[in-house]
């Protein structure tokens, strides 16, 4: 079946590989935060890849009036907004809408942060680009909005599904696989909340181009063990040896990826372990829909009885390869700007 999986994910890595970036449509972010009574500072992140930035406009709810300039910035292809909302009649129950929303393919989060330290989460989608602002939050909202973020930002992320898929390419044998792959999870996991939770803080952008260099450490590895004079080194290889440990080295730098996402959109004051252990569960959740993903192409394709010319393995090699190079240097560039 690994074998098959192999043969099958030829074609899965052929179109992952196509994207040159990754991560480019993160969701937008409205966050409010109450600093007297009805009054809110206001702010405003969108990504200005794509347009976004143009194209989205979120709307002053009902009631509420802007009462200073509205400030801007742009950091990298994020353009930041600043200013300060005055709701005589409070936020409860008014309404919140993104204009432009429908005709894009991104989300956006509204937080809201009440000066009795309570907070309120809401995940605006193309298909649902407005929402009522309630005056409690549910416990439920917190979970379905990280839950619903987790997965996307796997199954969005082509560089972290990439180092997975060439993790399922190297290693041999089911019991191996399930070892690998678990410890990446407890890896990233580890990670993942302590930069979360404070204990630790990483730069984003030495982080993104070593996950780059990650991917590429792979693609040599598959590469060489395609090669043909591969086979004989396969006993003094550490990732055909340990899976495992690579797994869960590399496993580290992406967790802190994964935190960098999160910090993106933000976390609510009164719920970080309930946000961050319903984030997490997404992530795993996603990757495992890559996996099974990966695993139902290799049944169909054994079931047809397809046949693969076997040179497409060093090309899938050379093709994440070459995708992640181009990242290493990007991200490296991107380090000293």
């Amino acid at each position: 079946m690994i074998r098959a999986a192999r043969s099958a994910v030829l074609l899965a890595a052929a179109l992952c590989a196509l994207p040159a970036l990754a991560h480019r449509l993160s969701p937008a972010f409205f966050g409010l935060t109450e600093t007297a009574p009805n009054v809110f500072t206001v702010q405003w992140k969108v990504s200005i890849s794509g347009g976004l930035a143009a194209v989205l406009e979120p709307q002053v709810p009902e009631g509420c009036s802007l009462t200073q300039a509205v400030r801007t910035y742009v950091i990298d292809d994020v353009r930041l907004q600043h200013g300060t909302l005055e709701c005589p009649e409070g936020l409860a129950g008014k309404g919140f809408t993104v204009n432009g929303l429908a005709q894009t393919q991104t989300d956006v989060l509204l937080r809201v942060d009440y000066l009795r330290g309570s907070s309120s989460n809401h995940r605006l989608t193309p298909d649902a680009p407005a929402t009522i602002i309630p005056e409690q939050p549910s416990t439920f909202e917190v979970v379905q909005t990280y839950l619903v973020l987790g997965v996307e930002h796997i199954l969005l992320g082509i560089d972290h599904l990439l180092f997975v898929l060439a993790l399922l390419l190297l290693v041999n044998g089911v019991g191996r696989l399930v070892a690998t792959v678990t410890a990446f999870t407890v890896a990233h996991s580890i990670t993942l909340g302590a930069a979360t939770l404070g204990f630790v803080h990483v730069p984003s952008a030495p982080v993104e181009a070593i996950i780059a260099l990650s991917i590429l450490f792979l693609a040599a590895e598959l590469a060489r063990r395609n090669s043909g004079a591969a086979v004989a080194s396969d006993a003094a290889n550490l990732t055909a040896r340990f899976p495992w440990v690579v797994a869960f080295a590399f496993g580290l730098l992406h967790g802190f990826g994964f935190a960098g996402a999160l910090s993106e959109v933000g976390v609510p004051e009164d719920a970080v372990p309930l946000a961050l252990l319903f984030f997490n569960v997404g992530v795993e959740l996603g990757q495992l829909l890559f996996i099974a993903a990966v695993f139902g192409l290799a049944w169909l394709v054994r079931l047809a009885a397809v046949r693969v010319p076997q040179i497409w393995q060093r090309a899938v090699a050379y093709g994440i390869g070459s995708v992640a190079a181009f990242w290493v240097v990007e991200r490296t560039v991107g380090v000293f700007e």
